[in-house]
């Protein structure tokens, strides 16, 4: 019994226990659902599409966890992964051939180029002028989105390129593409983060800045390059999406993945006050989100209740993951020790 109460206070037990339950709940509405097959040499099934719908949001979540770990917040990933893909589909459209592997890759990379500028401006806004980060986010939150209608003069640009397709809807080693690219970026974070001092400094920062700063710390630094790899995420999470699409939509692409990130990160047991940080929780956050999501389809939930649905559920989540929730719900009987026999004289 101490052993189980030992697990369940494990910050990891209740988010992964929410996903067990989501999924099997689905195996009601779908006996194959948990069915993996192999098709034209590719994975398919419901499992791999969960994965697969995930990445955008495991990306802009692993870079909203870092930047909530200096105890700031990132609210311009929306707009960023709109300009990204803005950026890349509208250099790629003007190419004299489309599916040239040469022209796909300059258009990437120009678009993962304006992804670190507007992380950079992003954290120069932060560490450098000192605004609030919810305040300097929330700049190039309202101003990303205009900046993306101008790039794309108000329209769906859409592309006919197979390279750029490979990004978001293409397999390699029968796994999704996007897939192995989110696994890359996480584990590369994990190892900066859990391999290097890295990982304590930008907990130290989060914890106490004044502290961390007498301490010989750089702050600013540090601040600078969590935000701009918050950009590199949110790029390369917009690259996903709109090559999954083969378009670009600068007034919808990423639109509320802000909200959904921040909820990833919380589920996966980081404090938005900053400190301690968790990778795998967040990851484990936003695959849980997307089960969530696909859930709501299978079981033909009405669309006018989804969102309530889905508040419902991650209320119930993080009530269970509340230890002060637990204790008063399910109090711990005290043990009462038999009082001695009195001995006769």
């Amino acid at each position: 019994m101490n052993r189980f109460a030992t697990v369940t206070k494990h910050r990891l037990f209740w988010p992964a226990a929410a996903l067990v339950v989501l999924l099997v709940s689905n195996l009601f509405f779908s006996a194959d659902f948990f069915a993996i097959r192999m098709r034209d040499g590719h994975l398919y099934g419901s499992l791999i599409d969960i994965l697969r719908g995930s990445t955008p949001l495991v990306l802009v979540a692993l870079g909203m966890t870092l930047v909530i770990a200096t105890a700031g917040i990132d609210l311009s990933v929306g707009s960023v992964i709109a300009i990204v893909g803005a950026v890349a589909c509208l250099r790629i459209s003007e190419l004299p051939d489309q599916n040239s592997v040469s022209g796909v890759l300059a258009a990437v990379g120009v678009a993962i180029v304006v992804a670190l500028a507007l992380g950079l401006w992003n954290g120069i806004l932060v560490a450098v002028v000192g605004i609030q980060p919810i305040i300097a986010t929330l700049i190039l939150l309202v101003a990303g989105r205009g900046i993306a209608q101008l790039i794309t003069d108000g329209q769906i640009i859409n592309v006919r390129s197979d390279p750029y397709r490979t990004i978001g809807a293409g397999y390699a080693l029968t796994i999704p593409v996007a897939v192995i690219i989110a696994a890359a970026v996480v584990a590369a974070a994990v190892l900066f983060t859990r391999r290097t001092a890295l990982g304590l400094l930008i907990e130290s920062v989060g914890s106490s800045p004044t502290a961390s700063r007498l301490a010989g710390i750089q702050a600013r630094r540090l601040t600078l390059i969590v935000y701009v790899f918050s950009g590199f995420c949110a790029g390369v999470a917009g690259l996903i999406y709109s090559s999954n699409i083969s378009s670009a939509d600068g007034n919808n692409a990423g639109n509320l993945i802000e909200l959904d990130a921040i909820l990833a990160v919380v589920i996966g047991g980081t404090a938005l006050t900053g400190g301690r940080f968790s990778i795998a929780g967040s990851v484990l956050g936003a695959v849980l989100i997307q089960a969530l999501n696909v859930t709501i389809y299978t079981t033909g939930i009405p669309n006018n209740v989804t969102l309530l649905f889905k508040a419902v559920v991650v209320v119930v989540l993080c009530l269970a993951q509340s230890p002060t929730f637990r204790a008063k719900v399910f109090p711990k009987r005290r043990k009462t020790t038999a009082q001695p026999a009195e001995v006769a004289a």
